[in-house]
């Protein structure tokens, strides 16, 4: 249910200032009674009174009702829906995205990190019940966005992520370490990172099999994906003449991926195009589902422009009304 609340309620102090006026509407009436007096008005008695008459005081009542609604406008009125506790039906998902130099290799359009976040916004947009957070790493690693269920945020935190915005290298150790610090705590029955790389560990103070191994701890299921076509793939160089594509050999040990994710409970996966990295997502989405709590909070809306807007209305005709149906002429 919708419920009004007031920002400014401090304002309604003013609508006691309108006693007064009304007081001093009332003794004015009674002054304006005829100078001139006669033994008797039954001449008058038989005048019919027309509707001026009976609506000779709305001007007076208009201009009442429009302070007051002017008022409540200064309140600041405004609307919002009560919050509530929710079980639903979700997982708990942290994505640990690889953006070393080598992700902006063209073996898929327009090129891997590219078509990583785009496959990846569409795996989120299809969960939307599962808390979900980002974690990326190349030679160090950091938390781009926590657990939540807020997917819009997710995405467009998705949409920034660069190749270049940390040191270069691959820490395939340091960024599942990161994604499993995000999960540890989780109550989710169901905790899974989802570790997407395209080259070896070269960096990195924790070993990946180590970080495997704490994943295992935490009951945290890891699949790994490994994104690169087999062989050679087109990678764009820096020369002296402008950038050049040129084809470099695609390294995956995919030895390594394949242990982390048998150690916990997870799979490996080997994506060589986008349609495949697509197919490697749905089946993720497969995964069973825990329940876990959403809390929804209150959102409010303001209200005034409404109020603000009638009491503005209702003051112009009480002026329209009093300057010409019931003009006063001396």
């Amino acid at each position: 249910m919708n419920g009004i609340s007031y920002k400014n309620p401090e304002f309604f102090y003013l609508l006691l200032l309108l006693l007064p006026i009304i007081a001093w509407y009332i003794w004015q009436q009674k002054k304006l009674g005829a100078s001139l007096q006669f033994s008797s008005n039954m001449g008058f008695a038989r005048i019919p009174k027309n509707w001026k008459y009976y609506f000779r005081h709305s001007v007076f009542v208009l201009q009442m009702l429009s302070l007051s609604i002017l008022i409540v406008a200064l309140a600041r009125p405004q609307s919002s829906n009560s919050w509530s506790n929710v079980t639903t039906k979700g997982i708990d998902i942290v994505i640990a995205l690889d953006i070393s130099g080598s992700m902006m290799a063209m073996d898929f359009s327009p090129n891997r990190i590219e078509a990583a976040k785009d496959v990846a916004i569409q795996f989120i947009s299809g969960r939307p019940n599962d808390r979900i957070g980002l974690v990326i790493f190349s030679g160090e690693s950091f938390t781009q966005c926590p657990l939540t269920t807020d997917h819009a945020t997710v995405i467009n935190l998705f949409k920034g992520v660069e190749s270049g915005m940390i040191e270069d290298g691959t820490a395939i150790g340091n960024g599942l370490a990161t994604a499993v610090s995000r999960l540890k705590d989780s109550d989710a029955i169901s905790k899974v990172v989802i570790l997407l790389t395209d080259g070896e560990n070269n960096r990195g103070e924790i070993a990946p099999v180590t970080a495997g191994e704490l994943a295992k701890t935490f009951g945290i299921r890891v699949y790994t994906i490994g994104i690169g076509t087999m062989g050679m793939a087109p990678f764009p160089v820096q020369t002296p003449f402008g950038v050049q594509v040129r084809d470099v050999e695609v390294k995956i040990d995919e030895v390594l991926l394949q242990k982390i994710a048998s150690t916990t409970g997870g799979k490996y996966f080997r994506a060589t195009n986008n349609n495949k990295l697509a197919e490697i997502y749905q089946e993720i989405d497969k995964l069973e589902k825990s329940k876990i709590d959403v809390k929804e909070y209150s959102k409010k809306e303001e209200e005034y422009l409404k109020y603000a807007s009638a009491g503005t209305l209702l003051l112009l005709l009480g002026m329209f009304l009093k300057t010409t149906i019931f003009r006063n002429i001396p």
